[in-house]
């Protein structure tokens, strides 16, 4: 078989990889290799948020944006330390990345205003009306099957990539379940094969403040794109770094937006006592779930904030599933969360103080976010804290090529997991969507570079 790429992996990555590159006129081979990606990769398992500044959706919302505004809203999140190349390239794709979903892909976006998501200045995050990744994700497989020139194979995996006599790609080789290999002729790779979050031992060398979190991510996710650059040379970069989730239900795991949060929900322990300052960002409140006893916790909100969250597929799950508790007063919430009741309601009467301004002092952990004071009845899911997905990877340059010894290694693309993110080290820079921006944008990148 000869075909111009072959794209490792069928998420967002992979797929605006592939759908670009073939709307160019380019073959290309999808090689994915789970049966069940369709609800087992992270792009299903998302909330669909892709974050992207100076839209038409904005200007029609009149939200005044700008990449730079994005950039520099990247930079304080990740306090500077943000790849800047990556950074500059995603957020200037961002327009052109969401008008050519929505034109070329068919996938019918609207702009999220009815909440901000911490670290983001402006309103930017794009999503689907039920803000689903299976739904962004099918969306995806309904272009790509509608695009000529490409071919997606499952299940199939990508195990090695040949070079050449000069250093360019060459083959790829794949192989069936049941251990067939096979050799593809090819000029272009691109990895997207997401990070290795489901790769016990990898996790525990880079990211080991988040081994005791529950993984909530791709069962693909195993670091194929990572060790196939490695054997061949390849630069990596912020392996350290990844997307955690402070509030995935238990035992059901389904995400509890963190709009619940936003909105002005709290966070508290079994004790019935906040812990940190929940407006700071899902990602980094994860492991301080974590540390929690029984390293598990409960986000409380009331009527006024149910009523905010229907959009959210995720949310219908959790009702559906019986994970959404209610108590008609603060003693029925601390029998349900095990709390003594006076602790209970002193943790929402000094929550109250704040959003009031008759606090004697401010915020023990810092919290100045409060939207309005929770009142009864209650709302509760028990939840704890997560791993979704590796942000570090192969070092790309802002066309997605990948770097080896900070030269591009040529006919090598990585996309989304599968290559650095732009969320600085550790959990604390991850801004709401910049995984799925790593991997649409990217990918997206990849797919125009490889049309050149």
């Amino acid at each position: 078989m000869d075909v111009d790429a072959v794209v490792a992996g069928a998420g967002a990555a992979g797929l605006s990889a592939a759908i670009a590159a073939a709307q160019a006129g380019r073959s290309v081979l999808v090689l994915e290799q789970s049966e069940t990606f369709r609800e087992g990769c992270c792009t299903s398992m998302s909330t669909a948020m892709i974050p992207a500044a100076g839209t038409r959706w904005q200007r029609e919302a009149e939200v005044e944006d700008s990449a730079a505004t994005f950039a520099a809203d990247i930079a304080a999140k990740t306090k500077g330390s943000a790849d800047p190349v990556v950074a500059r390239a995603l957020t200037e794709v961002g327009p052109a990345l969401v008008d050519w979903l929505a034109d070329r892909c068919a996938v019918p976006l609207e702009l999220v205003t009815d909440f901000l998501y911490p670290g983001h200045s402006q309103l930017r995050c794009h999503t689907v009306a039920d803000r689903a990744g299976s739904t962004l994700l099918r969306l995806l497989l309904e272009a790509a099957q509608r695009t000529d020139g490409l071919e997606l194979v499952a299940p199939m995996r990508l195990v090695d990539v040949e070079l050449d006599g000069d250093g360019a790609v060459r083959v790829a080789i794949a192989e069936t379940p049941d251990g067939a290999r096979e050799r593809v002729d090819t000029r272009s790779v691109v990895l997207a094969t997401c990070g290795f979050g489901a790769n016990a031992e990898l996790v525990r060398r880079y990211c080991p403040e988040i081994v005791g979190g529950l993984y909530h991510g791709g069962d693909g996710a195993n670091g194929d794109g990572l060790l196939i650059g490695q054997r061949l040379g390849a630069d990596t970069a912020y392996l350290d770094a990844y997307q955690g989730h402070g509030s995935v239900a238990d035992p059901h795991s389904v995400i509890v937006t963190w709009a619940t949060v936003v909105h002005g929900g709290v966070i508290v322990n079994a004790r019935g006592e906040r812990f940190g300052d929940e407006s700071t960002g899902y990602s980094e409140f994860a492991r301080q779930v974590i540390a929690q006893p029984g390293a598990h916790a409960w986000t409380v909100i009331d009527d006024r904030i149910e009523a905010t969250l229907e959009p959210f597929a995720d949310w219908q799950r959790l009702r559906a599933a019986g994970a959404i508790r209610r108590a008609g007063d603060t003693e029925e919430l601390a029998a349900l969360i095990g709390a003594a009741p006076e602790e209970l309601a002193a943790t929402l009467a000094a929550a109250a103080a704040q959003v009031h301004g008759t606090a004697a002092a401010p915020d023990p952990f810092g919290r100045t976010a409060w939207e309005a004071p929770l009142r009864a009845p209650y709302v509760a899911v028990r939840i704890v804290g997560a791993l979704f997905h590796t942000q570090g990877g192969l070092r790309t340059d802002g066309a997605a090529r990948v770097l080896r010894g900070g030269r591009p290694l040529a006919g090598l693309y990585a996309a989304g997991g599968a290559a650095q993110g732009i969320s600085g080290h550790g959990a604390d820079g991850y801004l709401a969507g910049n995984g799925l921006l790593g991997a649409l944008g990217l990918g997206y990148l990849a797919g125009v570079s490889l049309s050149l």
